[in-house]
């Protein structure tokens, strides 16, 4: 058993080393398993694959004037187009499965602290990025779409091809779940001592003009996209700053009660 590091609490029995060649095992063993959950929910997704690509296709088609359609520009899109979005849809579907995986090879290593705080902020993580691709599908698609479609010249006629618009609304699912991460990310910087809520809070100006940028390369050439994505990512980073306020209290009142002050 390793030796307690000063200032950390006595290392539990689960911190044990293991040889390199269990832990590659034990890696193995995991992403077989991350393997297989997203193999059956493929198996589960895709015989609906083309009615999802409907759904997932009505903020567009719904916007388009009567008689007009999608198209396929290319003979093997009607077949890869359901196939991938069946195949992205059974990697979202399998992210608990594979967080819980990840979480299980780690958790031995944790401290019983980190635990506590590490197994909420991957749930909370997985629900950030599913309500941000929730976000892009019902609020940021009608609008942008709407947008695209009432902007183009008189007399042309709007005929998406169905494997651009796939490609196209997986960027913004990503964008925009990703995007929705950031209370997690401003929380993990406060907690490993890279920043302070103070510091952040200090350089707000920047950031506001950060998350308009990185919405100007995320997102299509247009305002409403563009500040869609930005405004969210600036309310966000504020409730990162508000919840690393809170869990930078806990951290110190669990550290007080840990290791009291010296009363010389």
């Amino acid at each position: 058993m390793s030796a307690a590091t000063p200032g950390r609490p006595p290392v539990s029995p689960e911190h044990n080393e293991m040889p390199l060649i269990e832990h590659l095992l034990e890696l193995r063993n995991r992403l077989l398993k991350m393997v297989i959950a997203v193999v059956i929910c493929f198996a589960a997704i895709y015989p609906f694959a083309n009615e999802l690509y409907l759904w997932l296709s009505e903020p567009l088609r719904e916007l388009l004037p009567v008689g007009q359609m999608m198209i396929a520009t290319d003979i093997t899109s009607p077949f890869f187009a359901p196939l991938k979005l069946a195949l992205v849809l059974a990697v979202f579907a399998a992210i608990p499965v594979i967080l819980y995986q990840l979480w299980s090879f780690i958790a031995p290593g944790l401290y019983a602290h980190e635990k506590k705080l590490a197994f909420p902020l991957l749930v909370t993580s997985v629900l950030l990025f599913y309500l941000g691709a929730a976000f892009a599908y019902y609020v940021v698609f009608p609008l942008v779409f709407g947008f695209f479609t009432a902007i183009g010249p008189e007399g042309i006629v709007e005929l998406p091809d169905i494997s651009s618009y796939l490609n196209f609304v997986l960027k913004m699912f990503f964008a925009f779940g990703v995007a929705f991460e950031i209370p997690i990310a401003t929380i993990l910087l406060i907690l490993s001592g890279v920043t302070t809520p103070q510091d952040l809070a200090a350089k707000r100006p920047y950031v506001v003009v950060g998350c308009f940028i990185i919405g100007m390369m995320l997102t299509p050439p247009d305002i409403i996209s563009q500040t869609l994505l930005a405004v969210p990512m600036w309310i966000l980073f504020e409730l990162g700053i508000l919840f690393g306020y809170v869990a930078q209290r806990h951290a110190r009142s669990r550290d007080d009660e840990e290791y009291p002050a010296d009363p010389s």
